[in-house]
């Protein structure tokens, strides 16, 4: 007779193709199922985080849900980390962890509803009765606030009989936020003619508007309005056609990009929520820009945004399109008067490759890493200091082929797994891994999961600089002691080689040839690559000088 884990493991399997984790006393019998009974993959990863990164990563790559496990008490408190970082992502995901039975916790045992509560995430309980139901139930919360959530399973209810597994309902989702109603008309009207009026037109766009399938929508709206375009880090690619595309804005754009953003007369922001970051500290638009948001928040999210519009962001550019339609508006003729390609160039380093202390320069890495690797790259970031030269250097076809996991709630360590969720999205493309050293180092047990699940079409680039560079550049430069922020210089290319990786320490731009050889191998027959890039910690990434800067007048 099907267990209660068996109704969670065959509805949870209906609505997933793939779950993530680490096998313990807890979820034991929900494994046991969901590998002999479903046609849900499993992947064992090596720490309960990595579990929760990695079913992260496979939404963001994907856009399809997908599911970590842990067991209870310790296992439960590993994958903590990468729930806040889901819950501060917005990236939906089922946790199916185990929890103290029924009768009261053990001596082990902690209270894991008031832990999740504390970073963000829901839990639902399942019973004997109803586990299948409250299954749906925690997928629909999931995916209707776009949010992790914890599907908690009792020590003592798990391996109870239950009956046979019910059809339970589809869950229930939310539709597309349209812009109806006379006060959002009214504020499209104004904001079209406002765009057949601007002379320098700029749109901004998001991750949400990607999420949100405006590309088409927002190019037809870019070649209307004449715009010059732009987006977020996790926006990138999002606009149809990149002719007159300024790349990422804030820290990561290029120096003269973003003094053409402060040209710009009106500009319209769609699915972002203009962090510190984006906006550059505030300093992104000029003060006489009139700058409008598109969200479906409740309200604006920046002090600087003087007209809000309250809408899903393709059927907000689909309703401005066909209002400049109907004004008979021209393209203001901006794009085709400004370079842009050579605004949104950056830095190439020294010819070189080598900054004044002999190591590489990472600016030089990352140019000659950005014409050798694959095209059909998709790229995973761990979070530190190093987040720059990717978002920079690498550019993506799409906002799916660039996540930054950890970034969101600051935190390093996530990179490895990461690898594991966005293969097992995309088997197609080449996952390409960004990390630190301190990062790399955290990571270290997903090392293994990374190289078993990507095989030849996984890479990793591991910036080596000895150092915990974001401490040294913030703080360091006070003067408070280096010691702590130093890092005794790790040989990652022999770590790969244990895990049956390649591995190439690179000490001049010349080691970086195996790539080129590797990319031209066929993806079966190849090894997972790690390039271990022994970088110079002298070198200070843009994006941190402006950090640095902002808190030089505080």
């Amino acid at each position: 007779m099907p267990t209660v884990s068996a109704h969670v493991a065959h509805t949870l399997a209906r609505h997933v193709d793939h779950v993530f984790g680490v096998m313990g006393n807890g979820n034991a019998w929900f494994l046991d199922t969901l590998t002999r009974e479903t046609a849900t993959r499993f992947t064992a990863v090596r720490h309960e985080s990595g579990g929760v990164v990695a079913a992260d990563a496979h939404f963001r790559a994907s856009n399809r849900l997908a599911a970590a496990t842990a067991t209870y008490g310790a296992g439960f408190t590993n994958a903590l980390t990468a729930l806040a970082e889901a819950r501060q992502a917005h990236v939906p995901l089922v946790l199916v962890a185990g929890d103290e039975p029924t009768s009261g916790p053990r001596p082990w045992d902690v209270d894991q509803i008031a832990l999740a509560a504390a970073v963000g995430a829901r839990t639902y309980t399942v019973g004997r009765a109803d586990a299948a139901a409250t299954t749906v139930i925690a997928i629909e919360h999931a995916l209707t606030y776009s949010v992790p959530v914890v599907l908690a399973i009792p020590y003592d209810v798990a391996a109870r009989e239950a009956g046979p597994v019910p059809s339970a309902p589809e869950p229930v989702l939310p539709g597309p936020l349209a812009p109806v109603g006379p006060f959002d008309a009214a504020a499209i009207t104004d904001l079209a003619r406002a765009l057949a009026e601007a002379e320098r037109p700029f749109l901004l766009a998001g991750r949400g508007a990607w999420l949100a399938g405006a590309g088409p929508a927002l190019g037809e709206l870019a070649a209307a309005t004449g715009a010059v375009t732009g987006t977020t880090a996790l926006g990138r690619g999002v606009f149809p056609d990149d002719r007159h595309d300024l790349g990422v804005t804030g820290g990561f754009g290029a120096a003269g990009a973003m003094e053409l953003v402060r040209e710009a007369d009106v500009a319209v922001v769609f699915g972002a929520s203009l962090n510190q970051f984006t906006m550059r500290f505030g300093e992104l638009f000029s003060p006489g820009t009139r700058v409008v948001q598109v969200d479906t928040g409740p309200a604006a999210t920046h002090r600087h945004v003087g007209g809000y519009v309250r809408g899903d962001a393709r059927l907000v550019a689909d309703a401005l399109v066909e209002e400049l339609a109907k004004l008979e508006a021209r393209p203001s003729g901006w794009r085709e008067s400004v370079d842009v390609v050579t605004l949104r160039a950056h830095d190439p380093g020294p010819a070189d490759g080598l900054a004044e202390d002999g190591r590489l320069d990472p600016r030089a890495v990352a140019h000659r890493l950005a014409a050798l690797l694959p095209a059909d790259r998709v790229v995973v970031s761990d979070g530190g200091h190093f987040i720059g030269w990717a978002n920079m250097y690498w550019p993506v076809a799409s906002p799916d082929r660039m996540m930054m996991v950890g970034t969101a709630y600051q935190s390093i360590g996530l990179g490895f797994p990461s690898v594991a969720g966005a293969a097992t999205a995309r088997p197609e493309a080449t996952v390409v891994l960004t990390t630190g050293d301190g990062g790399g180092l955290m990571a270290l047990a997903d090392l293994e999961t990374a190289v078993r699940t990507a095989r030849g079409r996984g890479l990793a680039v591991v910036w080596n600089d000895a150092a915990y560079g974001a401490e040294v550049h913030v703080y360091g430069r006070q003067g408070l002691a280096e010691e702590p922020m130093l890092i005794p210089e790790t040989d990652f290319a022999a770590l790969a080689a244990s895990v049956g990786a390649e591995g190439v320490v690179v000490r001049e731009l010349a080691d970086l040839d195996r790539l080129a050889a590797w990319t031209a191998e066929p993806a079966d027959e190849r090894p997972f690559l790690l390039l271990d890039c022994r970088v110079s910690p002298g070198v200070v990434a843009p994006y941190q000088e402006e950090i640095l800067r902002v808190n030089s007048r505080r």
